[in-house]
């Protein structure tokens, strides 16, 4: 079985090669500290086992709590922001194709609130949910950070007035802390069904714990598949072997480019139901490199629509610049671009092509183009879009993204920054406690 798969060919130029082979030995001293958990941030490594270490009996238990939402719902709302909310909205987006937002099947609607302080897009959703069955999943660790706690609240008494209190209990289930918060206490009050939120696993490496892995199964996808292949990564994550260890080699790449003073990534995929997994990807690399005045800034790009766009900064500007390709190899469908009488658009030479050949040819002269532009290339590729291969993807770049943050001598686990802006925010509401900020 093929499996994912990292080509440095048009990155490794752009580097010292004498200096890249020191990366052998520096990277597995910072993976070392990993995994004897003696490097920063060592309290929050609970993500680093999960696939292997989550129970069957948790998998089952989320598998049933799905079950039993899906029976009663339409649409099911998942109430989170940051960790507890992208990356699920992710691996749903990827696995249900481009048109992720229309109900193709007989799973509920997957839809995602308390990420955002709108008006009109709360509003708007109430409306929307005024004559569906609907269900909610809450992911706070706490219960009251601002956003998903005033969606939560907005929606649990919409739910209610709906449903009445009692019923309404059958269709809250909340992701929280295993013994405090407000949330934990409420849920406790109320009888909700809960999963429990580890306090070792940040909410940027949650994915494969239930916070990701509910809204997931929810949506109707394999988790078991997903937790597989996140194994296999973990797997391959462990030989010490530079060159037959993909995680190795993204992590010290990026940091040899890094010291070239490439210091903006480019996620970029042919693919537009990646749109969500990139977003995933800048949250897990900003937030976790973003410290001490270093890191890399992580960027995204979907191709060929973006390259309509911004493919002239891409191909001529600023040249602090690399990019990191996701290639997928294989499509669900089969469509053949027809042959036409009257040639009038002067495309006949693709009578009869995949048009995925035409996208897979638009990659290679792209990647080929910005090469030349002095811009580096990764490429990482997958066989397809499925569980399996995105859980290879998800852990691939968590562990990588632990390593490159040991490799700038940072702590790629916590994010001190974040509290700046709710300390502002909370002094201008006059929040009790923040009155002299």
């Amino acid at each position: 079985m093929k499996n994912l798969q990292i080509d440095l060919k048009n990155a490794l130029p752009f580097i010292n090669q004498e200096e890249f082979k020191n990366y052998s030995k520096l990277v597995v001293e910072q993976d070392k500290k990993l995994n004897s958990k003696t490097g920063k941030g060592s309290e929050f490594l609970g993500w680093i086992n999960l696939p292997e270490t989550i129970s069957t009996e948790i998998i089952s238990e989320i598998n049933q709590t799905a079950d039993d939402l899906r029976k009663i719902s339409d649409i099911i709302v998942i109430i989170g922001i940051g960790g507890s909310f992208i990356g699920s909205k992710a691996i749903i987006q990827a696995l249900s194709g481009s048109f992720d937002h229309l109900q193709t099947n007989k799973n509920p609607q997957i839809i995602f609130a308390g990420h955002n302080l709108s008006e009109d897009y709360h509003s708007e959703l109430l409306e929307f949910l005024k004559d569906k069955q609907y269900s909610i999943v809450v992911i706070s660790k706490s219960g009251t950070t601002t956003e998903p706690a005033i969606a939560f609240r907005i929606l649990r008494k919409d739910l209610e007035n709906k449903y009445g209190k009692i019923d309404a209990q059958k269709r809250i289930v909340a992701i929280t802390d295993k013994f405090k918060g407000a949330l934990r206490e409420l849920a406790n009050k109320e009888g909700y069904k809960t999963f429990t939120i580890d306090d070792n696993i940040g909410g940027r490496y949650s994915v494969l714990s239930p916070v990701g892995l509910l809204p997931i199964a929810c949506a109707g996808f394999d988790i078991e598949n997903l937790l597989s292949g996140a194994k296999l990564m973990m797997v391959k994550a462990q030989n010490k072997n530079f060159n037959q260890n993909p995680i190795y080699q993204y992590a010290s790449i990026r940091h040899a480019l890094y010291l070239k003073n490439k210091s903006t990534e480019i996620l970029a995929s042919f693919n537009p139901q990646l749109y969500s997994f990139s977003e995933w990807w800048k949250q897990l690399f900003g937030e976790s490199e973003g410290k001490e005045n270093k890191g890399i800034f992580p960027a995204s790009a979907i191709f060929s629509t973006d390259l309509h766009s911004m493919g002239q900064y891409i191909q001529d500007g600023l040249r602090n610049i690399f990019e990191t390709i996701i290639s997928v190899e294989k499509t669900k469908s089969n469509l053949k671009i027809p042959a036409d009488t009257e040639n009038f658009d002067n495309l006949n030479y693709l009578s009869e092509k995949n048009l995925d050949f035409v996208n897979k040819m638009a990659e290679l002269g792209t990647i080929s183009a910005h090469v030349d532009g002095n811009v580096p290339n990764i490429k990482i590729t997958i066989p397809e879009l499925n569980e399996y291969y995105l859980g290879q993807l998800i852990y691939f770049f968590e562990k990588s993204c632990a390593l490159s943050g040991y490799l700038l001598e940072i702590n790629p686990f916590d994010q001190p920054g974040v509290e700046k802006y709710k300390n502002n925010m909370f002094a201008l509401l006059k929040k009790p406690g923040f009155e002299n900020i």
